[in-house]
Formats: C-alpha cells, sequence, structure tokens
C-alpha cells in the first residue's frame, strides 16, 4: 500500500505526511506563543479522525513520554481547548477537541479584549491625554475597541456561514 496505514479511528491516511502535518502546525502554534508539548498534542488531536485520544495513543504517535502528554493535557484543559471524558468501560482517559473550539476560543478572546481597553482607558487618563503615553495609551485601547466590534461581527458571520453551508 505504499505508505498507506490505518489511522487511530480506522480511516486509511499516509502516516509519514500525517506526522509531517502535526509537527508543521505544531511549529507555527509554538511560534504564536503556545507551549511545545501543548502545540504537538493539539496538532495529533486535530489531525486524529476521531478528535480524541487516549494519552498512550498520543505518546505513541508523537513519541513522547506519557508525562510530557500529561503536562501537555493539564495546559490544554486549563486554556479550555481540549477536555477529558473516560473511555466506556475503561478506567482510561480520552482527550477529546471541542466541538465549537475556535468559535470558544475566539469568544473568550473577546472577553479579554474589553478588559485590557478597560484598563487601558483607566491608564490612558492616568498618564494624561496630553502626555505621549497617553495618548499612545489610549490608541491601543481604541484598538482593542476596534477588535472586539469586529469579532463581534466576524463571529455572528461565521455562525450564519455555517449555517448556511451544505452538509459533508
Amino acid at each position: 500500500m505504499s505508505g498507506m496505514t490505518t489511522t487511530e479511528s480506522g480511516g486509511t491516511g499516509n502516516e509519514d505526511a500525517v506526522s509531517r502535518f502535526v509537527e508543521r502546525f505544531a511549529g507555527e502554534l509554538t511560534e504564536a506563543g503556545m507551549q511545545r508539548m501543548a502545540s504537538r498534542v493539539f496538532a495529533a488531536l486535530l489531525a486524529s479522525e476521531s478528535a480524541s485520544m487516549t494519552s498512550a495513543e498520543l505518546a505513541g504517535q508523537l513519541r513522547i513520554s506519557p508525562a510530557a502528554v500529561s503536562g501537555a493535557i493539564r495546559y490544554l484543559t486549563q486554556v479550555s481547548m481540549v477536555s477529558r471524558e473516560r473511555d466506556p468501560g475503561t478506567r482510561r482517559d480520552r482527550y477529546v477537541l471541542h466541538n465549537e473550539l475556535w468559535y470558544e476560543t475566539f469568544t473568550r478572546r473577546d472577553q479579554i479584549l474589553v478588559r485590557w481597553e478597560k484598563i487601558l482607558r483607566e491608564g490612558a487618563e492616568t498618564l494624561g491625554p496630553t502626555t505621549a503615553a497617553g495618548a499612545r495609551t489610549a490608541e491601543t485601547a481604541e484598538f482593542f475597541a476596534f477588535l472586539q466590534r469586529e469579532m463581534l461581527g466576524i463571529m455572528d458571520r461565521w455562525a450564519a456561514y455555517k449555517k448556511s453551508r451544505p452538509e459533508s
């Protein structure tokens, strides 16, 4: 079958190509600031057919220790990117990507933008609106207010887009 293998959920795929994708995407996530092991575990879950894997499956695919998987899962759980579910009939945990992962992530980011904007506006007042530091801080607050307004529109458009697209 020239490099074709059965994936963790029964589909066929090129294991080497999938591994390269996982490592490339994980590298991008790491560059953006995510922890390296968490990036790799997240990318592996994203690339898995079922969007869920056990610790042993993750350790085997990524060639990392169970302790490294555990640390990565702890981080991904804390930032609400994955959740734990018990494998039915066993004592093993499965790690699962959230269904609306990106929507939820950006919705939480929206809440952060509101808090940052408030603090920056207060900071601009404290620094003085006529000072260079105050003006710079006020412009940063305006930027976050703009991002927040735009994010709300983007999320509404995404929801409408998802409803309008044909079922796959």
